[in-house]
């Protein structure tokens, strides 16, 4: 059975107390999409908004760098570790309800990091930022899945784009917020209003679910799956993809810097980074029709290591083309990354504790990928060996695919 065939839940299911998008009573897909966008937005900003201002947050409080990277792992970290306890919580108050208390706990957590006086309070309110994230993140692909179970791929492409765009537009104008008002607290906290403005359309778009009962007894918790082993290669498919993406996004900016570019110049290519994987997203979420999508998982990630090849090998030759490309193929890896927990789970619920299990590990190891790099350009003294790796790891991604037919597909032929 296919995911797009998947009955939907009654309606007094507790993670799906509203019904699909096939209902006469539920929203347009105008407005779902809406929605889907206000939320996703707000998912990046928190986490990619530090980096412009890191030399200002450095000199205030005294920071080293190592502490200084922190304010980037903590976040990768707890949207990998928040991503277990999502799917109780869901099911004990409600899965609207829970996505809204972790957008609360996102807006309040920026509002407080702008007011840090010491290092203990500025890694204490990044880790809310962090659980903001982590909880959100993990349980809206089950939403998408109760509002549009034959929509999937598209409305996951949505989400893929609009949380590039939150991160593109973030990085872009974090550093000309802290120009205009020179303080890094203002630029910082700037990136609350996105956050209260979905939390304003969720009010609005799910106050029905909001209402409704959110336990019922009978319904059992949904459960990892831990002894799936289509579920453990979809898990490091996802890590991969994320690994290149999180150490690219940390070091491709400072690595074109010592390569004798001007700081512009590296912030642009790291833009052009960023916009290559947001234009992916809806062009892979709307290629991808069927739920066996191994062919475009093969050539998002046969993209990815061309590109990822072709800057290791002349890392100065035309980097305003070789990073969007492979910019691109892990934008549309991972747009169908974030389909895959979704192609192989049954009902929302189970959509959710898929997409925990794998966000688990995936960030868990994509945290690592900064550290990682970082760590072997000062062992060698150079960036050459760490580009060489993210080469090594996306052909672990190309290598993947072939194994990532659903699981329920396989059972079925």
């Amino acid at each position: 059975m296919s995911a797009q065939s998947v009955s939907p839940l009654p309606d007094h299911s507790p993670c799906l107390p509203h019904p699909p998008l096939d209902r006469p009573d539920s929203p347009s897909v105008a407005v779902l999409a809406v929605c889907i966008v206000l939320i996703a937005v707000t998912l990046r900003p928190g986490i990619v908004s530090i980096g412009p201002l890191l030399p200002a947050i450095i000199l205030e409080l005294g920071l080293s760098h190592t502490q200084a990277s922190l304010l980037t792992a903590i976040p990768t970290l707890l949207m990998g570790l928040l991503a277990l306890p999502a799917p109780w919580l869901a099911h004990r108050f409600g899965r609207d309800r829970v996505i809204l208390a972790a957008l609360g706990v996102l807006a309040l957590a920026i509002v407080l990091r702008t007011l840090a006086g010491s290092i203990g309070q500025l890694f204490a309110t990044t880790a809310g930022v962090g659980a903001g994230i982590a909880v959100a993140g993990t349980l809206f692909s089950g939403y998408v899945k109760a509002r549009a179970p034959n929509r999937i791929a598209l409305f996951m492409g949505i989400y893929a784009t609009a949380i590039g765009l939150g991160s593109t537009v973030a990085a872009a104008a974090t550093g000309l917020i802290d120009q205009a008002f020179d303080d890094w607290r203002w630029a910082g906290g700037f990136w609350v209003l996105p956050v209260l403005m979905a939390i304003a359309a969720w009010l609005v778009i799910e106050r029905r679910s909001l209402g409704s009962a959110p336990f019922r007894a009978s319904s059992p918790a949904p459960r990892m799956p831990l002894r799936n082993p289509t579920a453990w290669l979809i898990a490091l498919f996802f890590a991969c993809n994320n690994l290149v993406f999180y150490a690219l996004i940390a070091w491709l900016a400072p690595m074109y810097v010592e390569l004798g570019e001007t700081s512009g110049t590296a912030g642009l290519i790291l833009a052009s980074y960023t916009l290559g994987f947001m234009v992916a997203n809806p062009v892979f979420g709307f290629l991808s029709r069927s739920d066996d999508r191994r062919l475009l998982l093969a050539a998002s990630s046969s993209i990815a290591l061309l590109g990822s090849l072709a800057i290791a090998v002349a890392p100065g030759a035309m980097p305003l083309v070789m990073v969007p490309i492979a910019a691109f193929g892990t934008g549309g890896a991972f747009t169908l990354a974030m389909t895959l927990p979704l192609d192989n789970a049954a009902t929302p619920e189970d959509a959710s504790a898929w997409t925990a299990f794998v966000m688990l590990q995936s960030y868990l190891v994509g945290a690592a990928g900064p550290l990682l790099m970082g760590y072997l350009r000062d062992s060698t003294g150079d960036f050459h060996s760490a580009l060489w790796l993210l080469v090594a790891v996306g052909a672990v991604m190309l290598l993947v695919t072939p194994f990532l037919q659903p699981h329920r597909l396989r059972a079925a032929s």
